[in-house]
């Protein structure tokens, strides 16, 4: 029998003045109220990773900087992943571009979702996030949560400043998919690795 994946809900920007964390604790709190993964909160604030200057992707030699060596620590004791992901002139943050390129082996064969905030929903951000996912051996679901448009000015600090939970009935019915697709994946993909063991 397959264990309850674990999974990292990964906050993707550090700004001072980051909208990051309400989203990342509404998805926390939608994950939390599931009985089929344990999930954790992962900040990159408390991960200050050097932009990536090794010698090459741990995939081929150990990385030598102990802020990287921690992160691939951390990022390897999950099974599967939701990114938190602003977007930041039609591409994800910097931060969490290194944040992925400072590990490979560790992403490889675990599939990851995301929420993403902005005028679209950061959905040109979730999109590259897709490709870079493919490219470090990972699996995207199909579905995301997109606070965009309207909603995004209600919630976002410089609109309405309201609570998230004012427009949740519009991210509910993709925060279900997008978790019922990441734990499906989450666990062909441990039972694959376990049958390779």
């Amino acid at each position: 029998m397959v264990p309850k994946p674990k999974i990292a809900v990964v906050i993707g920007s550090t700004r001072p003045t980051r909208f990051a964390d309400r989203p990342a604790q509404w998805m926390l709190k939608q994950a939390q109220a599931r009985d089929d993964i344990e999930v954790e909160l992962v900040d990159l604030r408390d991960h200050p990773l050097p932009f990536f200057d090794e010698m090459a992707s741990n995939m081929w030699m150990p990385s030598q900087n102990p802020q990287a060596v921690r992160w691939q620590e951390t990022v390897g004791r999950f099974d599967g992943y939701i990114f938190v992901v602003a977007e930041y002139n039609h591409s994800l943050t910097g931060v969490l571009k290194n944040a992925l390129d400072q590990a490979y082996k560790e992403w490889n064969r675990k599939p990851f979702t995301a929420i993403g905030y902005g005028g679209t929903g950061a959905s040109r951000a979730v999109e590259h996030l897709r490709g870079i996912g493919v490219e470090l051996q990972m699996v995207s679901t199909h579905a995301a949560v997109h606070i965009g448009g309207g909603d995004f000015m209600a919630v976002a600090p410089r609109g309405g400043n309201k609570p998230i939970e004012e427009i949740e009935a519009n991210l509910l019915p993709s925060a279900k998919t997008a978790l019922d697709e990441l734990v499906w994946w989450a666990k062909a993909t441990m039972a694959a690795k376990a049958a390779e063991a």
